[in-house]
């Protein structure tokens, strides 16, 4: 299905009824990753799950978007689909966007879940910081008006040398809104949710690491973790029958 949110054509799906449940996905993904949690609940909610600007086949924003532009955007698709006080549900990327909606009373959810959910900086490794303060430099260097206009090529092979996947894989426009977004840490507003609030978290997850997760969990004051072991980023994919019966419990 198709809907136009801030001006966007905006891709989305539903299923069921009963309880409304919305679902955000990560950064670079899209709402096909819900797709098995909206079976297994389908049978108790109403389960509408969107694809945010440049994922799937919703339209690209002209402009690069901080996190409120973000969580403007779900509101007024939450207004247009007709979801009032949704449970919500967010992966990563859409994880940060449940927590800062949450906190800041934009919504006031009764559950929240968060599945290897962003919100946080991480602390930088020794390489990860060398290898940021490396790009600036040569950054800097290749942007001076002197070479600029004969440089463009080495920049492009610096940002994909140094870069994430996340970061080379986007148009430019989606770059620089990924730069504002990894640059935000919640964690200051984290106590004001007051949603019962389930993590389901990836033992060996490496992009929102563990650590994250028992931060957020000890700064929302009603709050439970739930490790899955040996799996990723991905946690709720990787061992879809374990999410989901955990999901069941807490959404009944």
């Amino acid at each position: 299905m198709e809907i136009t949110v801030k001006g966007l054509k905006t891709e989305y799906i539903e299923s069921g009824e009963g309880t409304p449940v919305l679902l955000l996905h990560g950064w670079g993904s899209s709402f096909d990753v819900y797709k098995g949690i909206m079976s297994a609940l389908c049978d108790r909610c109403r389960l509408v799950a969107l694809n945010f600007p440049g994922c799937g086949n919703s339209e690209t924003m002209e402009s690069p978007w901080g996190l409120q532009d973000y969580c403007d955007f779900v509101l007024e698709f939450m207004e247009k689909v007709g979801l009032e006080n949704p449970i919500m549900m967010g992966h990563s990327h859409g994880g940060r966007v449940t927590l800062h909606m949450a906190a800041s009373g934009m919504v006031k959810p009764q559950k929240i879940v968060l599945l290897d959910a962003a919100g946080l900086i991480p602390k930088k490794s020794f390489k990860q910081k060398f290898r940021a303060k490396s790009f600036k430099f040569i950054k800097g260097v290749l942007t001076l008006p002197v070479i600029k206009n004969y440089s463009q090529g080495l920049l492009d092979k610096a940002r994909r040398h140094y870069g994430s996947a996340d970061y080379n894989a986007a148009p430019e426009v989606l770059r620089k809104t990924l730069v504002s977004l990894v640059n935000t840490d919640l964690r200051e507003e984290l106590h004001k949710i007051k949603a019962s609030t389930l993590l389901i978290w990836g033992e060996n997850d490496t992009a929102t690491p563990l650590s994250d997760a028992k931060i957020i969990e000890s700064l929302i004051p009603d709050a439970g973790l739930c490790i899955i072991k040996g799996t990723g980023h991905y946690s709720f994919c990787e061992r879809p029958y374990e999410a989901h019966a955990i999901l069941r419990s807490f959404i009944k």
